[in-house]
């Protein structure tokens, strides 16, 4: 039987996706994933091993694989799974007080943003700071652009590419170039884009 939603925590609340406030218990996971953001950011490029090691103790899951490069900001850490494959260029942000799942052989260029936190319209709303959660999803082998902001709740379908600079506030489906703010779908990604260069020999 599903709790009254008086009785939930911040935490189950978070999960429902009602408003929630921050607790200790929140507060002290972002003081320990911060600090470890901040090892992270002091390694050097001749360390890959250390960088692993940091990445195992902050993430929920890290495939094999992944390189990011510093600097990285985040909230929580253990909300964060990444698959193998996976690189991801300097200056990442997960506003992560859920779950972001980012699958495997996907690139992300500099300066990308993702959240799935959010506040109410009205400012009586969030008058103690509360907000709201929804999960990000970013699919296998899809390609996200320099400056792009992925908003909360937002899936983005395998294989997609988004769009320097764009605000993705909708799901992409699979397979699509998307672009702009509000990030639209500009069209299928197909078999004739293999065509566009010649391929490198094996």
């Amino acid at each position: 039987m599903k709790k009254d939603v008086i009785t939930l925590s911040m935490a189950e609340r978070r999960a429902e996706g009602l408003l929630w406030v921050d607790t200790g218990e929140n507060m002290n996971q972002q003081i320990y994933a911060r600090g470890l953001c901040q090892d992270f950011i002091q390694t050097r490029a001749a360390e890959p091993e250390k960088r692993k090691e940091i990445l195992k103790k902050l993430l929920a899951f890290c495939g094999d694989g992944v390189w990011i490069e510093p600097p990285l900001t985040l909230a929580m850490g253990k909300t964060v799974s990444i698959g193998s494959g996976t690189y991801i260029n300097s200056n990442l942000t997960l506003v992560d007080d859920y779950e972001i799942i980012i699958g495997e052989n996907v690139l992300i260029a500099p300066n990308v943003t993702m959240s799935t936190t959010n506040h109410p319209m009205h400012y009586m709303a969030r008058s103690r700071g509360e907000m709201y959660c929804k999960k990000v999803v970013i699919e296998d082998n899809v390609w996200i652009g320099s400056n792009v902001v992925i908003c909360a709740g937002v899936t983005v379908g395998k294989g997609s590419v988004i769009g320097a600079g764009s605000v993705v506030t909708r799901d992409v489906p699979p397979m699509c170039f998307a672009a702009g703010s509000p990030c639209k779908v500009i069209r299928n990604i197909t078999d004739d884009d293999l065509k566009e260069f010649e391929p490198i020999p094996e």
